[in-house]
């Protein structure tokens, strides 16, 4: 398992494998090579690789797994559209004590879920808060979001919990994309720039947060709060929604900046998708605030893990909240 020596010392790497690119293991080293030149682009020593992220299509080679095993590097390849193929770790697979307490904590206990629910509630009204100029709406949103809060302590019912997180997250959606023509958030529809954007932000989110949660050795299926479904990795589910404010703000300031902009998509069958040339500039943006967040990731992680064996209170438990 990782220490936080490990997490300072070692790099997480993304590669753009789009066009041209090509993985090989020589002597103990990842090889990044150009196809298309025939020649050695970088070289990445595998003891200083926390995790490889490989956007695009590349070959998975047997001496490629051989090194990832050896020195626990997760390695996760995407799809161009930043859709998870591939995941591979064993860092901690064999920590069968921490699942058998996954497995045990039933869904009727609802300690973690208000914790998460309220750590996410805390860090949009932080984000709504961070903006110069508020109108009347934005204080009232903020106002309404603060009002929340108390309301988790008493709550007894899944639902109700739910409802609270909904609620809060209208509210800030509604003031905190407004100046960009914001119309609602639809997951995974891709209605306009802004959700387009934020669907891969939180993509990338989402990978990154299960390449932490499986270092302590987790069941990313069997979560505390999000509901079981067949295939979907609840407990990441879970997990991300401290670390959205990430993706929220590094969104709302680029569009601001003009980093993002309409222009970066084209428009298929009535949705917006990212042009193929802007796809390493995006990576980039979302990529930079998650790295620059790893220590304070993985020591959430670490206090999580520990609380969760522990079966600690709920004020033990750790926070994220964005500054």
């Amino acid at each position: 398992m990782f220490t936080h020596k490990d997490i300072e010392y070692r790099s997480v790497f993304v590669i753009n494998c789009l066009e041209h690119r090509a993985l090989r293991v020589m002597q103990g080293e990842l090889l990044l090579e150009d196809t298309e030149a025939q020649k050695t682009l970088t070289k990445f020593p595998f003891q200083k690789i926390l995790a490889l992220f490989v956007v695009g299509h590349i070959s998975i080679t047997t001496p490629l797994i051989e090194k990832c095993t050896q020195f626990g590097v997760p390695l996760v390849v995407m799809k161009p559209n930043f859709r998870p193929m591939f995941f591979f770790s064993v860092t901690a697979e064999a920590n069968f004590l921490l699942r058998k307490r996954q497995y045990e904590y039933t869904k009727d206990n609802l300690q973690i879920p208000k914790i998460l629910v309220d750590n996410k509630i805390r860090n949009q009204i932080h984000l709504l808060e961070k903006i110069r100029s508020k109108n009347d709406q934005i204080r009232e949103a903020i106002e309404q979001c603060k009002k929340l809060l108390p309301l988790l302590s008493d709550v007894t019912d899944y639902d109700a919990v739910m409802g609270i997180e909904g609620r809060s997250a209208t509210n800030f959606f509604t003031v905190y994309f407004e100046p960009f023509h914001w119309k609602g958030r639809h997951p995974r529809t891709k209605v306009d720039v802004i959700n387009a954007t934020l669907d891969i932000g939180y993509t990338i989110l989402f990978n990154y947060i299960e390449v932490f949660v499986r270092l302590f050795g987790f069941d990313p299926y069997r979560g505390v709060y999000h509901q079981l479904w067949f295939k979907r990795k609840s407990l990441i589910c879970d997990l991300v929604e401290p670390f959205r404010c990430l993706i929220d703000q590094q969104v709302r300031k680029a569009f601001n900046l003009g980093q993002c902009k309409i222009d970066d998509f084209e428009l298929r069958k009535n949705e917006y998708i990212l042009k193929r040339e802007k796809n390493n500039d995006y990576t980039k943006m979302f990529y930079d605030i998650l790295i620059e967040q790893k220590s304070a990731i993985f020591k959430y992680m670490q206090e999580y893990y520990r609380s969760f064996m522990q079966q600690k209170e709920s004020e033990k438990y750790p926070r994220f909240l964005i500054q």
